[in-house]
């Protein structure tokens, strides 16, 4: 079994290597350098330390190190998407976007094709359902790196419910969803540390990365101001109509925001934008109204494994955070959908992502941007 593992430098990477060694195999091990400079040297993200933390993983278990750069790639797939979304008015996902299209895209492009596996440090699980795909069949073993005939592979949730990242992984294809092994997706994160700290790992006390990597240490408003400027337009009280300021362009604000309106009399959130107008709307109050909804609309909606595990009700999730909310969902032939939830959901803003589990919220088994 040819692994290869991508590794940051972090603790959880660092924890998967570990854990295949101690199963017996010996991973290529390989960091991905995807911070980078434009022409002008603008954008950054400082690689030295991650780098050589994952070079001694490499040397500590005997493994083959290779630093695979996709500086490019990156720009061209991730930034430039970027980019656009925020330009048309959307909320763009990166970290979804890097997934798809560098860890588990360009990668096994450039380097990964000849693997059988490639392994990660993220907090997710894969299982095989055998067929036919039914709500509660019959469930492999999680992990199990033995291929398995007439079984369907699904990406499913992590043991540890705060750190799970399978949401960050719903736009992958099945063919990338086939390779990956998450060794760690099985243990909470305490245990991942408690892991690295007996093994004594440089990485067993370093906080975790946070932010978008290709902005390095630059302000988020001031990479976006740097490609599409400012335009000033209304602040507009949604109920009343009623203008209470101005700001400095859409792009800098999305749904569900509070922080920089910079308006008294608050707290106020951003609830609604006219793009073509260039106008926000807003909303009063600790809990207002008006910045909830239940009928969430998808569009680019697919399966992931291509079948349907359940049926109707399902978890879903529009946010990284550790709650599933209940809903139901209506599947069109034109390639939308619509998650109608139960419960009132806070922030649901276009371009960001929507991930459908099973009725269980085990198994992943859709996603789709809303629009």
């Amino acid at each position: 079994m040819d692994i290869a593992a991508l590794v940051s430098g972090g603790v959880d990477s660092s924890v998967a290597v570990h854990l295949l060694k101690e199963q017996g195999y010996t991973p290529d091990i390989f960091y991905i350098r995807i911070g980078m400079e434009d022409e002008e040297g603008y954008i950054s993200c400082p690689a030295e330390e991650d780098i050589e933390l994952t070079q001694w993983i490499a040397r500590h278990y005997g493994c083959r190190f290779e630093e695979v750069d996709l500086h490019r790639e990156y720009w061209d797939r991730v930034v430039s998407y970027t980019i656009e979304s925020v330009r048309r008015g959307l909320t763009p996902n990166p970290d979804v976007m890097c997934n798809r299209l560098i860890k588990f895209g360009a990668f096994d492009e450039v380097r990964g094709h000849g693997y059988d596996r490639i392994a990660t440090g993220h907090y997710a699980r894969t299982e095989a359902v055998s067929p036919p795909p039914a709500c509660g069949g019959n469930l492999g073993n999680p992990g199990n790196l033995a291929e398995r005939e007439n079984e369907v592979t699904f990406l499913a949730t992590a043991v540890d419910p705060v750190k799970d990242q399978t949401d960050f992984l719903s736009q992958l294809e099945y063919s990338q969803i086939q390779k990956l092994l998450f060794p760690i997706g099985g243990l909470m994160k305490s245990e991942v540390r408690a892991i690295a700290a007996e093994a004594h790992l440089p990485s067993a006390t370093r906080k975790d990365s946070q932010g978008i990597c290709f902005l390095g240490k630059i302000n988020y408003n001031d990479f976006i101001k740097r490609y599409l400027g400012e335009r000033e337009g209304d602040i507009v009280e949604l109920e009343t109509g009623r203008l209470l300021g101005k700001h400095r362009g859409y792009w800098f604000h999305t749904i569900g925001q509070r922080k920089g309106l910079y308006l008294g009399g608050g707290p106020w959130f951003v609830v609604k934008k006219d793009i073509e107008e260039n106008v926000l709307y807003v909303s009063q109050g600790y809990d207002p109204e008006a910045q909830y909804g239940r009928s969430i609309p998808l569009a680019g909606f697919r399966w992931l494994s291509g079948v349907n595990p359940g049926g109707e009700d399902i978890m879903f999730k529009i946010r990284h955070t550790p709650e599933f909310h209940p809903g139901r969902l209506t599947v069109n032939a034109d390639g939308t959908a619509l998650v109608e939830s139960e419960d009132r959901i806070q922030g649901i803003a276009a371009g960001q992502y929507a991930t459908i589990y099973d009725a269980e919220a085990r198994l992943v088994t859709a996603s789709g941007m809303i629009t």
